[in-house]
């Protein structure tokens, strides 16, 4: 996800946003713990889609 389409959001949406990637990474970490895992490189941008939107709600709160 592109940091302007986040930027764009509201607090409660990245709140909201951060809560179920964090949902999909538990499911995702349990697949490769398991083996199942189709494509373990979603671990990857799952986290970092994660600080992304941690930096920016950072960021708000800074600016206010």
């Amino acid at each position: 996800m592109k940091p302007q389409d986040l930027r764009n959001m509201t607090k409660d949406e990245l709140n909201h946003k951060v809560l179920s990637l964090k949902e999909d990474l538990s499911k995702l970490l349990f697949q490769a713990k398991t083996g199942t895992i189709e494509k373990s490189s979603r671990i990857a941008y799952i986290k970092k889609d994660i600080a992304r939107i941690k930096t920016i709600l950072k960021e708000e709160s800074y600016a206010k």
